[in-house]
């Protein structure tokens, strides 16, 4: 993994050459004629390539069919992408498209790197997009960028435990008081009630248990939230379920608890779409809940959206090849493909006939994919920190949150 100074240098070098280029020329949406070639950089979505390549051929098809325009599609490994996709953009040969994930748009479009696509989305239908998966392409009240996938993590229940401990598998816990209920009775009858994965992404602990008590890590205007009272009530929540034995010893670092809960030892586990294989083939009967609510319902998703530098040479045909791609026919065409939950409503039908992604493509509306600041990514470890040090019993819940505060705006002061 690159150093995040090394980034930050890409960055702000790249930063500086866009805004020396784009200065007297401000790159605008018009009715021009889309024609000439774009490249679009895509990444390994699947473990099938043949299959992904077929699918890219038809929707480059679909785009081509419309437009005077050629579009080369470039598949690139995941490894090092922030690194290849600005040291390409800083020497003006990167692509004309790129599929970018929450925690990269900000950092990309506070530097001046993306366009600005509202100009181009009059005709977009926009409305038929799930408004949680607009959130990550947004950065100062503009669009940079469309969504074509999300995920929606939320409670896998084992109905064994569930039955073993005098609950009902048709009646789950919905707010975090029935949770505790649920919790307690795990723990009289010997099971564990929840796997805290600690020494994971910030996106699977603190963060939806601070978005359904109301609170808020940062704003995108620098205002630091996380110790306010919904945060601190997060931490506490978090610090409790540690306390009362809920969670395994292990939850401060621990990634994952996946021996625990195959042996059925585990009332709950977060999962989403791509966790369904190994909940699946562990053979165990799960139930799946919407996600809790306390303040608020909420939990963590991911979005994945494409996006466009603003030195392409060819504005006008890669915004057209955003829409295209990210169009109903083809978000189908893609999330059937990847198995994602595709982020346009009239696209979820491709999962009707699947029970568990069709229940699981309701629950997006909920889902948050992170802190969308161009310091998300780097405030993670500090957040982390203060958890596990409030879990080990050296800070209070109000305590350790202060001090990620105060970690946070040393950050961003910087």
């Amino acid at each position: 993994m690159m150093k995040k100074n090394s980034i930050l240098i890409l960055l702000i070098i790249l930063g500086t050459l866009l805004a020396a280029c784009n200065s007297d020329d401000e790159a605008t949406a018009t009715d021009g004629e889309v024609s000439g070639e774009i490249t679009v950089w895509v990444h390994p979505y699947t473990s099938d390539a043949e299959a992904e390549s077929a699918m890219w051929d038809e929707i480059v098809a679909s785009y081509e069919e419309k437009f005077d325009a050629t579009v080369t599609i470039e598949t690139i490994p995941w490894g090092n992408r922030d690194q290849k996709i600005l040291t390409a953009l800083a020497a003006n040969n990167g692509p004309d498209v790129f599929y970018a994930i929450p925690d990269q748009m900000p950092q990309y479009a506070d530097e001046g790197m993306l366009l600005e696509l509202d100009p181009y989305l009059e005709d977009n239908n926009m409305d038929d997009f799930v408004d949680s998966a607009l959130v990550s392409t947004k950065w100062q009240g503009k669009s940079y960028g469309l969504p074509i996938l999300q995920e929606a993590y939320t409670l896998f229940y084992n109905v064994d435990v569930i039955k073993a401990i005098g609950k009902d598998p048709e009646n789950l816990p919905s707010t975090w008081s029935e949770f505790e209920e649920w919790a307690k009775a795990a723990k009289e009858e010997g099971y564990y009630a929840y796997s805290y994965q600690g020494g994971g992404s910030m996106n699977g602990t603190l963060y939806p248990f601070l978005w359904q008590a109301g609170g808020k890590v940062i704003t995108q205007d620098d205002e630091v939230m996380i110790n306010n009272a919904e945060g601190v009530e997060a931490f506490k929540f978090i610090n409790k379920m540690y306390e009362k034995g809920w969670i395994p010893e292990d939850s401060i670092t621990a990634m994952n608890h996946d021996a625990i809960w195959n042996a059925g030892e585990m009332l709950a586990v977060q999962g989403s779409g791509i966790s369904l294989t190994n909940l699946q083939e562990s053979g165990l009967n799960f139930v799946i809940a919407p996600p809790l609510k306390n303040k608020e319902q909420a939990t963590y998703g991911t979005t994945g959206m494409f996006v466009v530098p603003s030195n392409t040479d060819n504005p006008n045909a890669a915004a057209e090849f955003v829409k295209t791609v990210t169009n109903a026919e083809n978000q189908r065409k893609f999330n059937t493909v990847t198995q994602y939950i595709p982020t346009r409503k009239s696209a979820k039908d491709i999962f009707d006939d699947q029970k568990y992604l069709k229940q699981l493509a309701q629950y997006t509306q909920y889902a948050l994919p992170g802190v969308i600041h161009p310091q998300g990514r780097n405030i993670m470890p500090m957040i982390q920190a203060e958890v596990q040090t409030m879990m080990e019993g050296k800070k209070t819940p109000q305590e350790a949150a202060d001090a990620a505060a105060e970690a946070i705006k040393g950050e961003i002061d910087k």
